[in-house]
């Protein structure tokens, strides 16, 4: 449990990062939700509360040690699993897809804290054993990440499924996995992405990367929102057009505003200026994760600060390129700004295991 002594070691600098791109967020929800005549205008206090949920999964993940978390990770990805299979057949479904399950103040997504689940048990799997993983142990380890995969992907939700993928690399790498087998896997993924093309990809999937190459085939359709995302970047200038004066996020342009391209109403309201804020506190709140890493006192530590890592910097860098117009749309929000309860609770109770692991650097 948390010693009070513990408190010394905590890394407020990460907090404030953390924080300020919290705050920077709902700042811009409220930008393009505050409407009182849209139904969505209460969507930034829905974030508040969300803020104040994931503070309070951040404390209980900080307050007790990451050792007693990755003990149990086996339970914690079991009970995972069985959620994401009861989501499968009992769900709520919206927009076309059973992610989620109502609660009485919020419809939680479990598929948002698959990312803590598969962060634990590989950190626990690859931290016992010694030496480099063998073929069997990447084997057991890639078993253990395509399970959820799977299951998120039949929601469907490929977005989240994919973003599994870079804590399971980024463990196995960091725990002995060779280069080469990296890049076997590279190639096999490259000789595959014709079979995925045609048996796995449903068809709005493959017309969102048609799209990405050429928008203007369906300007109104497929590629709408990339061609949106990249003039509301685009037209935000050095300094931005100011707070709340938009046009293309607060006349609607740009769908999903608040969600999937937050990042595109941020760079149009406050310019070019804006981005390199919001860039650096990210790069920053890496980098902050790096060191925790690197300063941990046994590997179990620096392999779960690296999943989570893993899976949050994939996430940031996917969502900024997106809204840049750079790479296809797909749901990916962006952590900290983005609209969305669940994402808020997971990525800040991601962060307080992260801080655990950083403030237990000196302890036995």
């Amino acid at each position: 449990m948390f010693e009070r002594r513990l408190h010394y070691h905590i890394d407020w600098a990460l907090v404030a990062a953390i924080f300020t791109l919290c705050g920077l967020g709902v700042a811009m929800i409220y930008s393009t939700t505050s409407d009182p005549t849209r139904a969505a205008s209460h969507l930034w206090t829905t974030q508040l509360y969300a803020m104040g949920l994931g503070t309070i999964a951040m404390l209980i993940t900080l307050s007790i040690d990451y050792r007693t978390f990755t003990d149990k990770s086996h339970w914690i990805y079991i009970a995972l699993i069985g959620v994401l299979i009861y989501v499968m057949f009992f769900g709520m479904v919206q927009m076309g897809a059973r992610r989620w399950i109502p609660l009485k103040f919020f419809n939680l997504q479990p598929s948002e804290f698959a990312k803590i689940g598969v962060a634990l048990v590989l950190a626990k799997f690859y931290g016992e054993n010694r030496g480099a993983p063998q073929w069997t142990d990447l084997a057991i380890g890639g078993a253990l990440t395509l399970l959820p995969v799977a299951l998120i992907y039949k929601e469907p939700d490929l977005g989240t499924a994919v973003v599994l993928l870079p804590i399971y690399i980024a463990i196995a790498y960091l725990a002995g996995m060779r280069l080469r087998v990296l890049g076997i896997v590279f190639l096999a993924l490259v000789l595959a992405a014709p079979v995925a093309w045609t048996f796995v990809l449903r068809p709005y999937q493959k017309a969102r990367v048609t799209s990405f190459l050429d928008p203007s085939q369906d300007a109104k359709g497929a590629g709408y929102q990339q061609i949106q995302a990249r003039i509301t970047v685009g037209s935000g200038g050095l300094t931005g057009k100011g707070f709340r004066k938009g046009t293309q996020g607060q006349l609607r342009f740009l769908p999903v505003a608040h969600n999937d391209f937050i990042f595109s109403v941020l760079a149009e309201e406050q310019g070019f200026a804006g981005v390199l804020v919001a860039l650096g506190l990210y790069l920053f709140v890496i980098l902050r994760a790096l060191e925790a890493a690197r300063l941990a006192k046994d590997r179990l530590g620096s392999y779960l600060v690296l999943g989570v890592l893993a899976s949050f910097s994939f996430q940031v860098i996917y969502n900024i390129t997106m809204s840049a117009g750079l790479a296809p749309v797909k749901g990916l929000t962006l952590p900290l700004m983005s609209y969305g309860g669940s994402s808020m609770i997971a990525t800040l109770a991601g962060f307080g295991l992260v801080l655990n692991v950083r403030m237990r650097r000196f302890t036995n």
